[in-house]
């Protein structure tokens, strides 16, 4: 009696998960550039911080120097990442509330490829952004001095930076119970992160108790390296620093988010 071969058993399961996965991102893929409210949110919303930052505040804030321009845009990239990293969450919600996980879970698929689906199509919305940021900020007055090579040590710290915080991200779509608790949840996360920070105004200028707290977190570390390999300042330890910030961030999310997903209970 012939046997029957399931065609899904043909090929190895590295090439079954990068089959998954790139399904998946295409999928999200699709969501973000048929929804108008993603596109708004990908092209207007860093226009606007840039705008609003470099014009309001430019002129009242001491950078040693340093035009506010050139100072501002490192800090609106990552914060920009930072937000848009949350999206992750949001669509993981989203999906979870509707059930399409669950069907998902059902199908004979690498389990692992509904994250990393939502985290790679965040990932390539967040490196649009940031080209469109750039662009306005050049329009602004940004003169980097960055050659080819700090370009791509820049953009590598970002891709690291907006991987770890997607990854932050998916586990809070997974524990949020709605898109409304994604929404606080987020907030509670990123805005502390983000505005107490290097991002709009030397961290000496602040108080002592916050101070430490500013120059010691993983968005400062990220921010002041790529800032320093933009317009020429010294990187001193931010560098690396920023790197394994990032890679330890990754260590530790992907298996509590990938544990998370497996004991995720159907909805009844």
């Amino acid at each position: 009696m012939k046997q029957t071969v399931n065609p899904y058993q043909k090929h190895s399961s590295i090439y079954h998960a990068t089959s998954d996965t790139g399904v998946l991102v295409v999928r999200s893929l699709k969501h973000i550039f048929k929804n108008m409210d993603q596109l708004l949110g990908l092209t207007i919303q860093p226009v606007m911080f840039m705008l609003l930052f470099g014009y309001v505040f430019g002129g009242a804030i001491n950078t040693g120097g340093i035009n506010y321009i050139n100072f501002l845009v490192a800090g609106i990239l990552v914060q920009m990442s930072a937000f848009g990293a949350t999206t992750t969450a949001l669509s993981i919600a989203a999906d979870l509330r509707r059930g399409i996980i669950d069907r998902f879970k059902s199908l004979p698929m690498t389990s692992s490829a509904v994250m990393t689906g939502h985290v790679t199509a965040d990932l390539v919305r967040n490196i649009i952004s940031s080209g469109v940021l750039i662009v306005v900020a050049i329009f602004m007055g940004f003169r980097p001095s960055a050659s080819l090579l700090e370009w791509l040590y820049i953009l590598g710290i970002l891709i690291l930076f907006t991987l770890a915080f997607s990854w932050v991200s998916a586990i809070m779509g997974l524990l949020a119970g709605s898109v409304e608790a994604v929404q606080w949840m987020t907030f509670f996360v990123v805005f502390p992160l983000t505005f107490a920070s290097a991002a709009f105004v030397p961290t000496e200028t602040m108080p002592g108790w916050l101070q430490v707290f500013a120059q010691n977190q993983p968005v400062t570390h990220v921010i002041e390296s790529i800032r320093a390999l933009m317009i020429g300042t010294p990187i001193g330890s931010h560098g690396w620093l920023a790197i394994i910030w990032s890679i330890g961030l990754i260590a530790i999310s992907i298996p509590i988010a990938a544990y998370l997903f497996r004991a995720r209970q159907p909805l009844q």
